[in-house]
């Protein structure tokens, strides 16, 4: 392939060395150069391993980064124009983002097969001398009995499996265990019982119904069509190896204070809940729990979490934009022009992009492939941020079928639209490609329009959390933006937007600032208001659930000028101030509203004005006022008070409290 080692060196941070035959001949070279100090990229996947062995040799092989120019840029039929995308390439692969945390899983190898047919025994047979083998036959269980029972074999129907590979938990109807040995043409079972629960470390599941839970998305779950028994073979090599301790990346960070799912037992946010493929998030009280064993790494939780409280962590949001920043800044230092990142996942991508590279064209010298763990974790921060740094074009590589709900994604490109168009990118900045088949994504990417980008493109650098990069990159954006304005309405479930309240309704009863996750919704310590900080809000929908009177509005948009506006009053009213005292304690026009409804209509204040001047003292005063005046609570007096007075005097008269003689 050809390497334009000039337009790479313009886009490159560092010394850059071109060489022809790296990993062979001139492997000498790469030695003398890794005794160096100082990061390294190699432009070669193939040979990973052989470059880190030599590394390892001078104790660099942790400091080494790996980058594929070949398949993604070189083998192409633009190879002679892909110097400013090599560039790119090299760039992003020289942003490392921090390790991932992880989580254990442990499997002692307790596998439950479960099948409506003989192929349940076949696979029992397979493992046998593997795993911990039981067989669940689904009813009515007519099968022939095996001549050796080497496992056991039980009846029963599957209502409820929860749990992943280590630690499931399954729930059977209909269940009866250990057929008679007398059973002759088919399993004969005794009395069967509902509501029977066991525990297993693998599921695996030849009935070729509905899957019992996310088959792609739940560790330790396998299933397989029991026709076919090259699909029942490979899924029997791969329970067989699921015995030990396994690692997974923690997917998600949780910061259970920025949630704002619920408060007072009024549910607010529900955006993670709605968008989890895996169900690995439930309700937990004022906010939500995430499952990290169960957790499948789709992402959708974060991108949809409109305050940061979930955050994908493989990489962070943070470092994921400073990866396309060293990309697209890269490329064009380098010369290139209308950029076009297209997001892909390596275990369906890359080998699509590999596919097309060796048999066809290969990929376009302006298509930059950005590889990330899912696509559907790609949110709005990273979006808006690669057409502040000036990409023509975002396009999302999926499958053809995808393994999981992808809903997530489509909402972020619905909320993604309107803020392009509105600032002036025009329509069709944003596309899914979903394809299995490289002719396929070659044609889309050359349908495609790519227009002009942003005339100008930023450098921002994003540091910090979730929610603070998103405003970063729209501030960015809204300055680099071809036609910026101030305003733009978002759809529903946007994360942006502000708050209206109905005045002549609201009392101030100040519910909506005791619930509001981020103080959006604020009082004023020195008289009745309610003020909005739009900055701040997040659409949760709390303060609206919790208003008593149904008086507060929702406005999904985005007003760029919300950073730097201050506090706006939504309500304010006059103080009442104590009648003794004159301490302010209430709401003017509210204690008129309930004096006003008193008088003359309740038997409790009828032909009293002083009953009804306790309504307009502060709690203190109102206490000593009730007791000096000696007020009932009711209309007949009560009991009268014995003092020990009392009770001395009975005694002496020779009777007891009660009355009674002595």
């Amino acid at each position: 392939m050809p390497l334009d080692a000039d337009a790479i060196r313009r886009g490159c941070r560092g010394e850059v060395t071109a060489a022809t035959q790296l990993c062979g001949a001139e492997l000498g070279r790469f030695k003398a150069v890794a005794a160096e100090d100082g990061p390294l990229t190699v432009a070669c996947t193939q040979q990973a391993a052989l470059f880190s062995q030599v590394a390892s040799e001078n104790n660099r092989a942790n400091s080494i980064q790996f980058a594929n120019i070949r398949e993604t840029a070189g083998w192409s039929g633009d190879a002679d124009r892909a110097g400013p995308k090599m560039a790119a390439l090299l760039a992003a692969a020289a942003e490392v983002a921090a390790p991932t945390p992880t989580v254990q899983l442990e499997s002692g190898g307790v596998i439950l097969i479960y099948g409506r047919d003989e192929a349940a025994i076949e696979a029992g047979d397979l493992l046998k001398e593997h795993l911990d083998v039981t067989v669940l036959i689904a009813p009515p269980a007519a099968i022939a009995p095996p001549r050796n029972a080497d496992y056991p074999i039980a009846k029963g129907r599957i209502t409820s499996v929860k749990g992943h590979l280590g630690a499931f938990d399954v729930v059977v109807d209909d269940f009866a265990e250990a057929p008679a040995p007398s059973s002759r043409r088919a399993l004969t079972f005794g009395a069967s019982r509902n509501n029977a629960r066991s525990t297993c470390d693998i599921v695996l599941d030849l009935t070729g119904g509905p899957a019992l839970v996310p088959a792609d998305l739940r560790d330790g779950y396998l299933r397989a069509d029991p026709g076919s028994p090259a699909a029942i073979l490979q899924a029997v090599l791969k329970a067989r190896d699921l015995v030990g301790t396994f690692e997974k990346p923690r997917y998600i960070t949780f910061d259970t204070g920025l949630c704002a799912h619920s408060r007072s037992k009024r549910t607010g946010c529900t955006r993670c809940l709605d968008s989890c493929p895996a169900g690995a998030i439930t309700p937990a009280g004022n906010y939500v729990a995430i499952d990290a064993d169960i957790c499948a790494g789709c992402g959708q939780c974060a991108t949809a979490c409109p305050t940061g409280a979930a955050s994908y962590a493989l990489p962070a949001e943070d470092a994921l934009v400073r990866k396309l920043r060293a990309m697209l800044l890269a490329y064009r230092q380098a010369g290139g022009e209308r950029a076009v990142v297209l997001v892909h996942d390596e275990s369906h991508g890359g080998p699509l992009i590999d596919a097309l590279s060796r048999f066809g064209d290969g990929l376009p010298a302006n298509v930059l492939p950005f590889a990330v763990n899912e696509v559907t974790q790609i949110g709005l921060e990273s979006i808006t941020a690669a057409f502040a740094y000036g990409v023509s074009a975002v396009r999302f590589l999926l499958r053809a079928k995808p393994r999981h709900d992808v809903s997530g994604l489509t909402r972020t490109i619905a909320l993604a639209d309107p803020i392009l168009a509105g600032l002036g990118f025009g329509p069709a900045r944003l596309s899914v490609i979903a394809t299995d088949d490289p002719d396929g994504l070659i044609e889309a990417l050359r349908t495609a329009p790519a227009d002009a980008p942003t005339p100008r493109p930023a450098s921002f650098r994003a540091v910090g959390g979730k929610r603070d990069v998103l405003r970063f990159a729209l501030a960015e954006l809204h300055r680099a933006a071809p036609a910026p304005v101030d305003v733009i309405p978002l759809p529903e479930g946007a994360p942006f937007g502000a708050v209206e309240v109905d005045a002549a309704g609201c009392t101030l009863c100040l519910s909506c600032v005791s619930v509001c996750p981020t103080s959006a919704l604020r009082d004023d310590p020195e008289r009745p208001a309610l003020r909005f900080v739009e900055d701040s809000c997040v659409q949760c929908g709390l303060c609206r659930t919790t208003c008593p009177e149904n008086v507060i509005t929702l406005v999904p948009q985005i007003d760029f000028r919300a950073s730097r506006a201050p506090t706006r009053v939504l309500k304010e009213e006059e103080p009442f101030c104590c009648i003794r005292c004159g301490k302010p304690f209430g709401v003017k026009s509210s204690i008129e509203r309930v004096v006003a409804k008193l008088e003359g209509q309740h038997w409790m204040y009828s032909g009293s004005a002083q009953r009804l001047d306790a309504i307009k003292m502060c709690a203190d005063c109102r206490v000593g006022f009730v007791a000096e005046q000696g007020f009932e609570s009711y209309g007949a007096p009560g009991p009268t008070v014995r003092t020990t007075d009392d009770y001395l005097r009975d005694r002496d008269g020779k009777r007891d409290p009660v009355g009674r003689s002595n």
